[in-house]
C-alpha cells in the first residue's frame, strides 16, 4: 500500500554504511519514458552550491522561463529542497509527484531507494513541465543521485577538503570524484586550491567538455557591489552571483542583474535580525569565507557533526570570534559536547552553552551546519520573528 508522501519520508532512512551507485540508475530508466526533462544545469561543489544554484534559478524565472531547484538539505521543512519558480514546493504538489513516482516505479524499488535518491527522482517529476532546472549534488558528484540525468552546463563551485570517507582524503581525489560528473560544458567558479583547475582542465580534455573560467567583467562586479551593500552580503557571495550570472550567458538566459535584490538567501550570511546572522556552513572553507565577511567580533553559537574538521574550523574563527554557545543538535552524527569543548581548549577560545537568551548589545552568528541554523531557530521561535 502507498503511504502519503511525509509518512513514507519518515520511514526511510537519512544514512547508509554502504551505497548501491546502480540503483539510482535502474530507477531513472523506469521513470524516463514517462517524463520530459527540461534543460539541467547541475551544480557540483564543497561551497556555495545552494546560493549559486538559487541565483541562477531566480534570475532565470524573473526572466519568465518556468524554473525548478532542487537543493539540499532542508532547514525548517521539507519543501525548501524542490523550489519552483520563486517558492517551495506545496504538500499538495509533493504528494501529487509521489502518487505518480510511486506508481511508477513500484513499492519494491520506491523502498529500496535512499532518501535522496527518491527524492531527487520526485524532484524530476515536480519539474517535468520546467523550461529549466537546476539540480544540486548532494555528496560527490560523479556517484551523486543527480547525476542520472543529461545536463547542458556543470558549474564546480569552490572544492575544499569534506566527507573524506566518501570522497578521498587528497584534494585531487575530491576534485576528481565531484568533476567526473561533468558531461558537454563546464564553469569553473575560482578555487581555493590551484589543484583543482588541473583536475577540471584534465577533465574536461578527457570527456572532450568545453571549460569555461569563472570571470566577471568589472561592469557586472560594480553592480553586484553595490547590491551586496544593500542586503548585507558577503564577498563570497559577490563571487558566488559572478558565476550565476556568468552560467545564464553560457546558456544564453537573458537576466537583469537588479532582480537579485528581490532574492532571498535564507541561511546564507542571513541577517536574522539586527544583531543576529545564520549560516550554514560547516567547514574550513565556509569558515574562511565567512572571518571576511563579518565585520564586528561575533558570540558563535555553534556545535558539528562528527566528520566535520571542527578545530580547524574554530581555529579559522578565532580572530572574529568572543566567545562560543554550544548548542546541542538532533543527529546521530552530532559530535560529542566533550569533544567541542575539548577542540576549544585547544584552539582557546571560551565557550559556554545556548541558553536560548541573545544580549542586543552582542553580535551573533549561528553556525557549523543546517543541523545547528534549525535547531536554534526552533528555539528562538517565540522569542524572534523566524520566517516560515
Amino acid at each position: 500500500m502507498m503511504q502519503p508522501f511525509d509518512r513514507f519520508l519518515e520511514d526511510k532512512p537519512l544514512y547508509y554504511k554502504e551505497i548501491d551507485h546502480e540503483r539510482v540508475h535502474i530507477a531513472y530508466g523506469l521513470l524516463k519514458p514517462h517524463i520530459r526533462q527540461p534543460r539541467t544545469v547541475h551544480i557540483v561543489g564543497t561551497n556555495g552550491k545552494g546560493s549559486t544554484g538559487r541565483m541562477i534559478a531566480h534570475l532565470a524565472h524573473q526572466s519568465g522561463l518556468n524554473v525548478g531547484h532542487f537543493s539540499s538539505p532542508h532547514i525548517l521543512k521539507f519543501n525548501e529542497r524542490i523550489w519552483f519558480n520563486g517558492r517551495d514546493s506545496s504538500d499538495e504538489i509533493l504528494e501529487e509527484a509521489h502518487q505518480k513516482l510511486f506508481t511508477i516505479l513500484g513499492p519494491e524499488m520506491s523502498e529500496k531507494l535512499s532518501y535522496f535518491e527518491y527524492t531527487t527522482l520526485l524532484s524530476l517529476v515536480v519539474f517535468e513541465n520546467c523550461d529549466f532546472m537546476v539540480l544540486e549534488a548532494g555528496l560527490g558528484g560523479e556517484f551523486d543521485a543527480t547525476n542520472v540525468c543529461d545536463k547542458v552546463l556543470s558549474v564546480i563551485t569552490p572544492i575544499g577538503i569534506d566527507h573524506q570517507a566518501f570522497l578521498g582524503e587528497s584534494i585531487e581525489e575530491i576534485a576528481g570524484t565531484k568533476i567526473r560528473s561533468i558531461q558537454k560544458a563546464l564553469l569553473l567558479a575560482p578555487q581555493a586550491y590551484d589543484e583543482v583547475g588541473k583536475i577540471a582542465k584534465q577533465i574536461a580534455d578527457e570527456k572532450g567538455a568545453k571549460l569555461y573560467l569563472s570571470l566577471c567583467p568589472s561592469h557586472r562586479m560594480t553592480e553586484l557591489e553595490v547590491i551586496a551593500e544593500e542586503r548585507s552580503w558577503g564577498d563570497y557571495l559577490i563571487d558566488n552571483a559572478c558565476v550565476a550570472l556568468q552560467a545564464l550567458e553560457i546558456l544564453d538566459i537573458s537576466y537583469d542583474v537588479n532582480d537579485l535584490r528581490s532574492l532571498e538567501l535564507f541561511g546564507r550570511f542571513y541577517p536574522l535580525t539586527e544583531n543576529i546572522r545564520i549560516d550554514v556552513g560547516h567547514n574550513p572553507l565556509a569558515a574562511k569565507a565567512i572571518v571576511k565577511a563579518l565585520d564586528n567580533k561575533v558570540v558563535l553559537i555553534y556545535n558539528s557533526l562528527d566528520d566535520k574538521d571542527y578545530e580547524t574550523v574554530l581555529q579559522t574563527l578565532k580572530p572574529k570570534v568572543k566567545r562560543v554557545e554550544i548548542i546541542p543538535i538532533n543527529s546521530q552524527r552530532a559530535t560529542t559536547f566533550s569533544e567541542i569543548e575539548k577542540a576549544l581548549e585547544k584552539v582557546g577560545i571560551a565557550y559556554g552553552y545556548f541558553e536560548s537568551k541573545i544580549d542586543e548589545n552582542e553580535h551573533y552568528l549561528v553556525f557549523g551546519s543546517f543541523y545547528v541554523v534549525e535547531e536554534f531557530l526552533n528555539k528562538m521561535k517565540k522569542k524572534i520573528n523566524v520566517p516560515k
